[in-house]
């Protein structure tokens, strides 16, 4: 009965230590070595939100700065590669009514974008993904005035949301 139990402890402390293959979402970090610099230029617009485009490679930008070990530089010729991308579509529809009033009293917002990340000396495509979908959930003022200016502060949130799946997707190579 010693042996078996000794055994399975030997077993289980092994299997613990090997681990099984997974790990944190964002930590992962599969791009080649020889990469130092990336530079994010403002994506395309497809859509009619003014400046959103600018906002996303802010955002993106930030994010790279902040989880990243790459220096992000303003010039496309100084980096290493080149993440270049388009917000394809921007779509919000109501999620909740306001009972009293039956306006719209939460919203969900869809952005699509298309991406890809390039080496620039080589020209090899280190990421590409054309539809890309990041959703955000926010909650809408019944008040005109306010949802005027809410406006803007859910684009910001979207485009921190979508800067953190972004980079995420492009370190793990989903």
């Amino acid at each position: 009965m010693k042996t078996g139990r000794r055994q399975f402890l030997t077993v289980s402390a092994a299997a613990a230590t090997t681990g099984c293959g997974y790990h944190l979402s964002g930590r992962a970090d599969l791009l080649p070595k020889s990469l130092a610099s990336i530079a994010v230029p403002a994506f395309s617009n497809a859509t009619i939100r003014y400046r959103l485009s600018d906002r996303l490679a802010q955002a993106i930008t930030r994010e790279f700065i902040s989880r990243t070990r790459y220096h992000v530089v303003p010039r496309e010729e100084e980096a290493d590669a080149v993440l270049r991308g388009s917000v394809l579509n921007l779509l919000a529809f109501p999620t909740n009514l306001d009972t009293a009033t039956g306006r719209a009293a939460g919203a969900q917002v869809s952005l699509v974008l298309q991406l890809s990340l390039t080496e620039r000396a080589t020209g090899k495509v280190l990421y590409n993904n054309p539809g890309m979908e990041v959703r955000e959930r926010y909650e809408i003022s019944v008040d005109p005035v306010a949802y005027l200016e809410e406006s803007d502060t859910a684009l910001d949130r979207l485009s921190v949301s979508a800067a953190r799946a972004v980079v995420s997707a492009i370190l793990e190579n989903f």
